[in-house]
């Protein structure tokens, strides 16, 4: 699907992080940091800005930031500047246990469970039944 430049302009916008001061003009010989927020991504053929007024998409050739028109296919700058989705835990999958340790776990009698020594050998533990409060 052909995405144009509008379009992009209007899905980046949020998806980019906001750089504080990130403009500054130079005035004789002094620099002064302007207080403005800008939005920024960029990849290596694309930069995306935006300011919280106005927004523009450009296109980096020959080391220079040429202006892509409001009509154009923004389909390439959209794949290289979108972030991916932030993604949570994943559900581990259910791993199956090998028959030997499945059998060895189903003899372990009832009041117990299985725990090491000090030397690291395996050995039965009876399980704490810890009592509840009664109010």
């Amino acid at each position: 699907m052909v995405k144009t430049v509008q379009n992009v302009k209007n899905s980046l916008k949020f998806k980019a992080q906001v750089k504080p001061n990130l403009i500054s003009v130079r005035i004789g010989v002094k620099k002064y940091v302007l207080p403005v927020e800008a939005r920024v991504l960029s990849s290596g053929e694309y930069m995306f800005l935006s300011f919280p007024a106005c927004s523009e998409l450009f296109k980096i050739t020959d080391k220079k930031l040429v202006s892509m028109d409001a009509e154009a296919d923004a389909t390439d700058a959209f794949n290289a500047l979108n972030p991916g989705k932030k993604r949570g835990r994943r559900r581990s999958s259910a791993n199956a246990l090998p028959d030997q340790i499945a059998q060895a776990l189903k003899n372990i009698p009832d009041g117990y469970r299985l725990g090491y020594d000090a030397s690291g050998t395996p050995r039965l533990v009876r399980t704490r039944i810890r009592k509840t409060k009664k109010s």
